[in-house]
């Protein structure tokens, strides 16, 4: 049976996804922050949105979104390393209650999961929708259409999930919902894996960044996410862009993030991560200050079972020693889950 893009949103709406169930939020959309206003709508008032998206939509004609630079014609439909289409595929939408503290606050984080990827990792959590490209292609303004209706559950902010192959599509939606009333940050959401030239067309759209440092050594990140070997410097340069254009995460008085870099960094097992690597290029290179999330949760899913270094869950000593690495360089806005988890391990371990 062949479901229309009506029933695809409604039953995104009312199920929360079909992989990452969440309990709808009822509550109003929170209130603006007094003084403050995303970024897109200061770039609109500036005359300068609608220049960038078709900036951003020129780039399909041969794509170089992403660092792979498959340059084909995806107007025409052609398909590159990341097998999307032109018009944006969504999988679903959905308020989401497991992303960062100041993300989620009371009501969630409105999160957007877009079909296929420019990373494709051999471990990814999320595979069926990042490799197999599971979801249903909609258009711009259906797209706004969910920005909009995230607003409405009282979600904190858009959260633009795996956004890198689909940035003119996002940036285009953003402002026909801007144009019907959202107004809550935009968060992208993204493996790390980023041209600098493409991020300086969202400069004063994204209000937020969230993006990934997975691996600090480059045959790492080529074994481990398909060849990338360029990852690690890629997404080194990618970050301090961010960086540039937001600074250090700023929130309301409620705690609720506004504006800001928040840097994810997943421990895997074996040190394969490079975690004190990161931890040190963090302290180096940003601010020390910088919201950094050192997560805990890599899971044994969809080909890491194939290599033994990666195919098991990581150990407490793992998880505590990366936490100690933080310390030791003197990162001081760890993501409270993280230090919640360290504090617990170690009363664990000494009763």
């Amino acid at each position: 049976m062949k479901i229309t893009r009506r029933d695809f949103i409604r039953s995104s709406l009312l199920m929360g996804g079909s992989l990452l169930f969440s309990p709808v939020s009822l509550h109003a959309a929170p209130k603006k922050a007094e003084g403050w206003r995303p970024a897109y709508e200061k770039l609109e008032k500036e005359g300068k949105f609608d220049q960038r998206i078709k900036q951003a939509y020129s780039i399909f004609q041969r794509c170089q979104l992403c660092p792979r630079q498959c340059g084909v014609n995806r107007q025409k439909g052609e398909r590159g390393y990341c097998r999307a289409p032109a018009r944006v595929m969504v999988y679903s939408f959905n308020p989401h209650f497991g992303e960062e503290v100041p993300l989620v606050g009371d009501n969630g984080s409105g999160t957007i999961f877009f079909s296929n990827c420019n990373l494709r990792c051999i471990f990814c959590q999320n595979w069926p929708i990042s490799h197999e490209g599971r979801g249903s292609e909609i258009t711009d303004e259906e797209l706004a259409d969910m920005m909009l209706k995230l607003q409405k559950m009282g979600c904190h902010n858009i959260n633009l999930v795996t956004p890198t192959h689909v940035m003119p599509n996002i940036i285009n939606a953003t402002r026909i919902a801007l144009k019907k009333g959202l107004w809550i940050p935009l968060t992208y959401n993204t493996s790390g894996y980023e041209r600098v030239e493409m991020l300086n067309i969202l400069d004063g759209i994204m209000d937020i960044y969230l993006p990934d440092l997975k691996y600090m050594d480059a045959d790492q990140a080529a074994k481990y996410s398909s060849g990338a070997s360029d990852y690690p410097e890629v997404g080194k340069k990618a970050i301090l862009e961010m960086h540039r254009q937001v600074g250090v995460l700023q929130s309301d008085k409620n705690g609720y993030a506004l504006r800001g870099v928040v840097l994810r960094h997943l421990v895997m097992p074996n040190r394969v991560a490079g975690t004190e690597k990161f931890v040190k290029w963090v302290a180096e290179n940003l601010s020390k200050n910088t919201y950094v999330n050192i997560m805990a949760q890599y899971r044994v899913e969809y080909k890491a079972y194939e290599y033994p270094e990666i195919a098991r869950g990581i150990t407490v000593q793992e998880f505590l020693e990366a936490m100690d690495w933080a310390k030791k360089y003197g990162l001081i806005n760890l993501d409270p889950k993280s230090v919640t988890l360290r504090d617990f391990l170690r009363r664990s371990r000494s009763g």
